[in-house]
C-alpha cells in the first residue's frame, strides 16, 4: 500500500468547464491492464460510457462535503449523485460513474476525469474486510483529436486529506493503478 500525493484528485475538482473536443453522449472502449493481484496480471475490455457532464455547480457541492464533512460524506454524496454514465467489463454489470469531467491540455489532447463509489459485493459488505476502507475508483482518460488514448484506473481508493501538507491524497489499496490501453471511441 502507498500513498500517493494527488494532484489528480484536485485536478478532478479544480477542472472548469473548458470546452473540449468529445462531445456526449460518447462511449469508449479500452483495454484494462491490472497488475495487482498477487504478481499476477489481469486484462480485458473496458467499456466506458459517458451520458453527461457533472455541473460546475455538482462539482462544487462535493468539494465542499469532501473538505467540511470528510471522505465518507463525500461517498455518500457521489452515491446520491445522478449518474454521469456507466462502466463495465465483459464480465461485470454496468456500474454508474457519478462524476465526469473534461478539459483541453497541450496540443488538444482532451483529459477526462471520472470519479464514482465501487461496486461492493454482498460478501464483502457482509465481512467488512480491510477493502471497504477503499470505497472510491478514479479514472483519468487523455483523449487525442483522432479520438485514441489511454488511461489510468485507480481502483479501490481512500481519498484523504492530509491535514499536515494540507494536500489531498490518494491512498491505493493496490500499489498501481490500472493501466487502460487503446481507448477509442466507439460510434
Amino acid at each position: 500500500m502507498r500513498t500517493i500525493p494527488i494532484a489528480l484528485f484536485a485536478l478532478v475538482f479544480s477542472l472548469a468547464g473548458v470546452s473540449a473536443q468529445v462531445t456526449l453522449p460518447v462511449r469508449f472502449t479500452a483495454f484494462a491492464i491490472d497488475v495487482n493481484n498477487m504478481g499476477k496480471s489481469h486484462s480485458g475490455t473496458v467499456d466506458i460510457q459517458i451520458s453527461r457532464w457533472s455541473t460546475d455547480a455538482e462539482r462544487d457541492a462535493l468539494q465542499k462535503v469532501f473538505f467540511e464533512k470528510g471522505p465518507q460524506k463525500l461517498l455518500d454524496a457521489l452515491q446520491d449523485a445522478k449518474p454521469v454514465g456507466y462502466i463495465k467489463t465483459t464480465q461485470t454489470l454496468a456500474w454508474d460513474l457519478r462524476f465526469a469531467k473534461q478539459t483541453v491540455l497541450d496540443e488538444g489532447v482532451t483529459q477526462i476525469m471520472l470519479l464514482t463509489d465501487r461496486p461492493i459485493g454482498f460478501a464483502e459488505a457482509r465481512n467488512q474486510p480491510r477493502t471497504m476502507d477503499y470505497p472510491f475508483t478514479l479514472i483519468d482518460l487523455r483523449i487525442k483529436k483522432d479520438g485514441t488514448g489511454v488511461g489510468k484506473a485507480a481502483v479501490a481508493t481512500k481519498i484523504v486529506f492530509n491535514k499536515k501538507k494540507n494536500i489531498v491524497e490518494l491512498e491505493n489499496y493496490s500499489s498501481e493503478p490500472v493501466r487502460l490501453n487503446n481507448i477509442k471511441i466507439e460510434k
